[in-house]
């Protein structure tokens, strides 16, 4: 990964987005940083396993989304600012970035008063424990399966369409549980995007639960990217006849 904000479009350095492309982005420069803002909302006796995997779901939904890419720099590895929400005047204490992966900066201690301080009472239990402090372990496993994410997106047009058209074309959303979001990319439809795959079925699964998703039809395997990858849960990913299955706080990626 770089050490600055990025476009993962896979377009060339230089390349500018037209104004009517939507830039997609969980977290920013701006507001806490995505490991910060899922230690306010998941419950707090959340396992770090689940954090990460939770972490990996919000990165998945701007990875594999329309349009250009936005990821804040260093979310691939869990980066914490310590629950600042505005670390613009901070320092280098708040701010830096172990890019080795080995220290995380989380629980450096209370933010700046000015913009934290009405959440300091919040703060203050969850700097204190230590179980939210992410260790080497935790934050190679995030970095790890953002990069399969990126794998998965440059592996096909189909998560690059490119236009308004080919995605209204291709691009529809099938009935799926509170927490869970089913898109499919059906390449048979309109001018063919890949001449590899007839389509792509992309199921998010933010819920604590197994989820199930039919209607997209049959032929589907698990993407060879997350088959392969280092990732044992998402392979207990299933299809049984034109139904997916898909391990609680995961995406999974099918296609045929």
């Amino acid at each position: 990964m770089v050490g600055n904000d990025v476009d993962y479009n896979g377009q060339p350095a230089g390349y500018a987005a037209d104004p009517g492309e939507t830039v997609t982005y969980v977290d920013a420069h701006d507001n806490e940083t995505l490991f910060d803002s899922l230690a306010f909302k998941l419950p707090q006796g959340t396992s770090m396993a689940d954090r990460v995997r939770m972490n990996t779901v919000s990165l998945s939904t701007v990875a594999l989304s329309r349009g250009v890419v936005f990821w804040h720099a260093g979310t691939d590895l869990l980066r914490s600012k310590s629950l600042d929400r505005n670390s613009y005047d901070s320092g280098d204490w708040f701010n830096r970035v172990d890019w080795e992966r080995r220290d995380n900066t989380f629980g450096s201690g209370l933010p700046l008063r000015a913009d934290n301080e009405a959440k300091w009472e919040f703060m203050r239990p969850l700097l204190a424990d230590p179980a939210l402090k992410p260790g080497a372990v935790a934050m190679d496993a995030a970095h790890e399966r953002a990069r399969e994410l990126l794998r998965i997106r440059m592996s096909s047009r189909l998560f690059r369409l490119g236009s308004a058209d080919a995605i209204r074309a291709k691009v529809r959303f099938l009935d799926a549980a509170p927490g869970v979001i089913a898109m499919l990319i059906d390449d048979t439809a309109g001018a063919d995007a890949d001449a590899d795959r007839d389509g792509v079925l992309v199921v998010f699964n933010a819920t604590p639960d197994e989820q199930s998703v039919g209607g997209a039809g049959e032929g589907w395997t698990l993407h060879d990217v997350q088959a392969t990858g280092g990732d044992e849960v998402v392979k207990g990913s299933s299809v049984t006849g034109e139904r997916v299955s898909v391990p609680a706080r995961t995406t999974a990626v099918f296609d045929r």
